[in-house]
């Protein structure tokens, strides 16, 4: 009976040793996300002014997936979408600073599920409540990280801080975009005692406003010798100058700096080689295109955003892409990448077979949804939007909004509503045909309630989506960036 028990665990023993040994042939993953960073603000995707070289390496390395879009462009949503591969109006977070339940299968945690060390550093913004001073505790308001240096949401870049496992602060006293790579470069430097898999992301504070840089950094940029996009004008909200521009625009270059930082990690801790890299943003900033700021809204420099996804000896470098490549895709895509099977509750479509080998089926056009007003940044309801290659079109509920033909008019200063009948009709179908697919609609009861921690809502409850949008048409300032 002895040598049957010895047997029996020594089987078991070598099958975990087999099952650790496949485990770390898995690629690790490492996901580098500024805040509000917008496809037009980077030197290898057409802006020859604003200073980029790292980010443009690793667009070199790997593929450029110029039709990379953020489905709900504000940032919990578009956190939430991320995280769970589905839409807003599936995991509740329609808003922002709502609270993102603890029963949703994140992606996190389908990775740590297969072996995976799974860290977060950075603006994590999906726990409700008060934003500063951000503490997030341990357990399953963690959605499945299992290192932690973040804080809820602060915008203060020269005089932030984080938490690990404690309520205590810890103050970075640095710009934030190099205080948070110095943790992301700590979590690498763990692969020396823990051999598994890992999965780290990086989601730095800036670029997003106040627009304040460095003054090395901004000292790069002349505003009297910036060029404004062509749809760059002033607007019915304030919209920023060519001296913010230029601030924004060294935001950018500092965090592209800490991208090459930790790139040359991977490489000096030998990890490049089996390391998918992505580079995006959650959503982009108008910085004045269309004389509007901020984000919610249906035009490119809002809902485009950069999508750059390296992966040694299986993606060519070089490559350029155009699979729409949307954030609810971004999880089980990766997901697939990793040999992994995506949650049934994703929505999103596993794109890695089209993504890395040019062949396969992918989404023809690209879903948007807001779900409510925000006078904080000039958008006066809530709207829907789908974009092909060659059209974006959006709509109220009650009424159409914006149709523009992208290729003819790519700083979409044509809005062809009542103009092009056909095309409006097509866009309409399809839009309609997104929303019953999604199970998307104007007004409908959830399977669950939309609970706020406690900030801006007051522990409201909506059971509608047009409980909450009565709700933010009387209370238009509370929602904000």
């Amino acid at each position: 009976m002895g040598q049957t028990t010895r047997l029996t665990r020594r089987a078991f023993v070598a099958a975990s040793a087999a099952a650790a040994a496949a485990e770390t042939k898995r690629p690790n993953i490492v996901f580098l996300m500024p805040d509000q960073h917008r496809y037009h603000s980077v030197g290898c995707l057409g802006n020859a002014e604003v200073k980029t070289p790292h980010i443009d390496k690793l667009a070199s390395e790997g593929v450029t997936l110029h039709h990379t879009f953020a489905n709900t462009p504000v940032c919990c949503p578009a956190r939430a979408i991320l995280l769970t591969g589905q839409y807003c109006h599936r995991n509740g977070m329609i808003a922002n600073d709502l609270r993102l339940r603890e029963d949703h299968v994140s992606f996190a945690e389908v990775l740590s599920g297969a072996g995976y060390r799974t860290g977060f550093v950075g603006k994590w913004h999906l726990d409700g409540g008060q934003r500063e001073p951000g503490w997030v505790p341990p357990g399953p308001r963690r959605q499945g990280f299992q290192f932690w240096a973040a804080h809820q949401c602060s915008h203060k870049h020269f005089e932030n801080h984080y938490f690990r496992d404690s309520p205590v602060p810890i103050e970075f006293g640095k710009f934030e975009a190099e205080g948070w790579a110095d943790v992301a470069v700590e979590f690498l430097e763990g692969v020396k005692k823990d051999p598994r898999p890992f999965y780290l992301t990086v989601q730095w504070g800036p670029p997003h406003d106040p627009y304040k840089a460095p003054a090395n950094y901004t000292a790069n940029y002349n505003p009297a010798k910036l060029t404004m996009r062509a749809n760059y004008k002033k607007g019915k909200v304030p919209v920023p100058p060519p001296a913010a521009i230029a601030e924004y625009y060294g935001m950018v270059t500092a965090i592209d700096d800490q991208v090459g930082r930790l790139m040359a990690k991977l490489d000096e801790l030998g990890l490049r080689e089996n390391t998918i890299v992505l580079y995006s943003s959650d959503h982009g900033d108008m910085l004045g295109s269309q004389g509007e700021r901020l984000k919610r809204k249906p035009w490119e420099e809002s809902i485009r955003v950069p999508g750059f996804l390296r992966w040694p000896g299986h993606i060519k470098p070089g490559s350029q892409s155009d699979v729409f490549f949307t954030h609810v895709d971004f999880a089980p895509t990766l997901l697939g990448m990793a040999g992994l099977k995506p949650p049934a509750a994703m929505q999103g479509n596993d794109l890695s077979k089209p993504i890395v080998t040019g062949k396969g089926k992918a989404p023809d056009s690209a879903f948007f949804q807001i779900f409510g007003p925000f006078t904080g940044d000039g958008t006066d309801a809530g709207w829907r939007g789908v974009r092909t290659a060659t059209h974006m079109y959006a709509r109220y509920q009650d009424k159409p909004w914006v149709l523009y033909d992208i290729k003819a008019d790519p700083f979409q200063l044509n809005n062809l509503i009542g103009k092009a009948p056909a095309v409006e009709a097509a866009m309409e179908k399809r839009l309609a045909k997104w929303m019953k697919d999604t199970g998307d609609s104007w007004s409908f009861n959830w399977s669950h309630k939309v609970e706020d921690a406690g900030r801006l809502y007051k522990h409201k409850t909506f059971f509608t989506v047009q409980e909450y949008l009565d709700w933010a048409k009387a209370n238009p300032d509370l929602d904000r960036a």
